[in-house]
């Protein structure tokens, strides 16, 4: 493995190398052969090296490229929140610098779904085809259940619990989505995401009505592929946060305006598929059910090689 170091924080780096964009350092890992790549947009407060376990088995068929936004990461750090013209614009030019050629195939997570709608709306002939896992979109503004008082009483004690006890349960939460990561990038990975939950949060922010109104008026997605997952499970990530009350009273009412707008979201162009996956979280969904995220890019990519084909 080479010796990159990002001088950046003095820390070396686990995989992959950085590359300059407009004055800023990024990370990005590109392996594998064949086109179109498939490129990773992590949700927000994870990275690319959390993608590994996908990243490693779509490399066997195509290129597969993982990579940190600025403020995030590896890459070098920027004022978070920004907005999806920065973000798509970066991503673009990081794609370029690597000599990543179009066309891509999206697998965008959370936050990074929605970001991969937006590059596919402003550079139409560069996006072959996206896989959402779990994407905001602006309807949820509009139709996510309402929270009941007590529902938010119920949570000032497990949040004071883990105030409390923080690193330890997010640690051991970490080590479960990570455990068959290789020691070597395990270990660094997860002292970053304990050192950097503040940044999760702030990352997070991204998710406001700007952020929606930019990619509502922003124009239809173009024919491409489709496939859009919603995850029916209980996030482990928000155990630690919430009682089970209040998991019990609303994981229902929610999932079902999930599949309401993913259904809706996948039939807005011809190619699109709506999955479920019932025993997935939200934040581990590809670690959860790597299997179906997996056979899911194989039918995108044979798609789009059924397409080109003809």
């Amino acid at each position: 493995m080479k010796d990159y170091t990002n001088t950046h924080r003095g820390d070396k780096l686990p995989i992959g190398r950085l590359y300059n964009v407009e004055e800023r350092r990024l990370l990005l890992e590109c392996s594998g052969t064949g086109s179109p790549t498939v490129v990773f947009l992590p949700a927000a407060g994870m990275i690319g090296l959390d993608y590994l376990n996908i990243h490693n088995k779509i490399s066997q068929r195509t290129t597969s490229v993982i990579y940190d936004r600025a403020g995030t990461g590896w890459s070098d750090r920027v004022k978070l929140p920004r907005n999806a013209l920065e973000v798509t614009d970066e991503l673009r030019e990081l794609l370029r610098i690597a000599d990543v050629p179009a066309p891509y195939l999206f697998v965008g997570h959370s936050l990074g779904g929605i970001y991969a709608r937006r590059y596919a709306q402003r550079f139409p002939d560069e996006v072959a085809g996206m896989l959402l896992l779990e994407p905001p979109h602006e309807d949820f503004l509009t139709n996510t259940p309402k929270l009941k008082k007590r529902h938010l009483f119920q949570q000032i004690f497990p949040i004071l619990r883990t105030l409390l006890t923080y690193k330890q349960t997010f640690r051991s939460l970490f080590d479960q989505m990570l455990a068959s990561w290789p020691d070597s990038i395990r270990e660094p990975l997860i002292k970053y995401h304990l050192r950097t939950l503040k940044k999760t949060i702030k990352e997070r922010k991204n998710l406001n009505s700007e952020l929606y109104k930019e990619v509502y008026e922003g124009g239809d997605i173009p024919d491409i592929p489709l496939i859009v997952f919603t995850a029916m499970g209980i996030d482990p990530f928000m155990t630690p946060i919430t009682s089970k009350s209040f998991l019990r009273d609303t994981i229902d009412p929610f999932n079902k305006v999930k599949n309401t707008i993913y259904t809706k979201l996948a039939k807005s162009i011809p190619r699109g598929e709506h999955r479920i996956l019932k025993t997935a979280g939200h934040t581990t969904i590809h670690t959860d059910c790597p299997d179906e995220v997996v056979e899911a890019a194989w039918d995108l990519l044979d798609s789009v090689d059924s397409t080109e084909s003809k």
